[in-house]
């Protein structure tokens, strides 16, 4: 059974993505505009990451004290109002000049951006059933794909058509909108908010001591560092959720590979393919995507019952198709198998995000999403940097096979801790 509040959440959040990606593709297109710099327009993308990894790290703290709505809310706000300033401030009217100012107001944007996606991934089991927890964690997926492969190329087509300002203007509109739509969400696991502004969790109501006495030792809260902590612990002292941990992070370390500028290298030095093949073989890795979420939406029944081997499935697959893509010079083949990986990687997504949610009590999964994503973040940066030296000294087919095989061994450390994900074990581990 899926709660309104789910489709307030799953609308807000497309939404917002969905202007994420044309705002970054606007101020990209205005930096370059003005300054004529590749260096400068690129910090755009690289201020945003790094804010969105400070704000994760620092997530735990507000999950703990307030509501997961209230967060929402409160960051969708803040982007509107963030954003409209900056539109206002690069209108034709003002013509803002100062570029610290503009990639302060980026990072500001950013840094409330971080934790929504933790607070999203926590939500989603508290307002579905657990029947059909995989068949949302689909749909979530298959619009996130969505948003990525259509909101490239249209916003691109937008700033062309019309300009990058008037673009920066449906963005701001587009964020209100998720605004709105946050307003209505509601957490069945805390009292029905009282007003918009009762954003205090119950823990964080009980941890006031207003003016009645000092809290016992019973209730103390726990230190800010113990908070920050409390979400790598749960991961650690998770037999389940160190495993799905370890797997995601050595998956991810080959998770670069399909990045703009290495599938450019391949096509043009392996398939002898022109700018025109890179783009082909761009929307294909997205269309595949959004055809994988829409066939674990379709197949969420038969998945169900077999989800921890799904996911393995999906692994070896996905090792498969990347090899054979790797090993290939035929263009029209290298689409074929591009397409394929997608709903290869879709499988193993949904499969894993659902298991994650299921391995521990709700109350705890802000605290591990915004663990956990603070970890790939890192983890994704750090492949970059590796890959980029494998394909430098051994080329771009070793780097694919390279990565290929780094899957495999994320998949040979599932197996390896195959016991952890009974049924019985970690309906054991959760009501401890």
């Amino acid at each position: 059974m899926f709660k309104k509040s789910f489709y307030y959440l799953w609308g807000s959040q497309t939404l917002s993505n969905t202007v994420d990606v044309f705002y970054l593709v606007a101020l990209m297109t205005f930096v370059l505009s003005r300054t004529n710099s590749i260096v400068f327009a690129t910090m755009v993308p690289f201020i945003r990451v790094t804010a969105q990894l400070l704000s994760g790290f620092l997530a735990p703290l507000m999950v703990v004290k307030y509501r997961l709505p209230f967060l929402l809310t409160i960051s969708q706000s803040g982007q509107f109002l963030l954003f409209s300033l900056l539109a206002l401030y690069l209108s034709p009217w003002n013509e803002g000049q100062s570029f610290l100012f503009i990639y302060g107001i980026i990072a500001c944007i950013s840094f409330l951006d971080g934790w929504t996606t933790p607070a999203r991934n926590a939500l989603v089991p508290r307002l579905v059933s657990d029947d059909v927890l995989m068949k949302a964690n689909g749909m979530v997926a298959t619009t996130d794909q969505v948003v990525q492969f259509a909101g490239w190329a249209l916003s691109g087509l937008m700033v062309a058509k019309l300009g990058a300002y008037p673009v920066l203007i449906i963005v701001a509109c587009g964020y209100g909108l998720a605004m709105l739509a946050t307003f209505r969400i509601e957490d069945p696991l805390e009292p029905q908010r009282r007003s918009l502004w009762d954003w205090r969790t119950t823990a964080g109501q009980g941890s006031a001591s207003n003016g009645r006495g000092a809290l016992s030792d019973e209730t103390k809260l726990p230190s800010r560092w113990d908070t920050l902590k409390e979400g790598w612990v749960l991961v650690w002292k998770s037999p389940r959720l160190r495993a799905l941990t370890v797997m995601d992070v050595t998956d991810m370390l080959g998770g670069s590979v399909w990045a703009g500028a290495f599938m450019l290298v391949f096509v043009k030095e392996i398939l002898l393919k022109d700018e025109q093949w890179w783009g082909y073989i761009n929307a294909s890795y997205f269309a595949g995507a959004v055809l994988g979420g829409l066939l674990v939406v379709a197949f969420v029944e038969r998945l169900e019952k077999r989800i921890f081997a799904a996911m393995l499935s999906g692994m070896l697959g996905y090792a498969i198709a990347t090899t054979m893509f790797a090993i290939n010079s035929y263009a029209p083949l290298a689409l074929l198998l591009v397409l394929f990986t997608g709903p290869l990687t879709e499988l193993t997504a949904v499969s894993r995000r659902t298991l994650i949610q299921r391995s521990a009590k709700k109350e705890q999964l802000p605290q591990i999403f915004s663990a956990q994503a603070t970890l790939l973040n890192t983890v994704f940066g750090i492949s970059l940097l590796v890959m980029s030296g494998v394909a430098e000294w051994l080329g771009i087919v070793n780097m694919y096979l390279f990565a290929a095989g780094i899957t495999v061994i994320a998949m040979c450390m599932g197996i390896l801790n195959r016991g952890a994900f009974r049924e019985d074990s970690w309906r054991e581990e959760i009501n401890k």
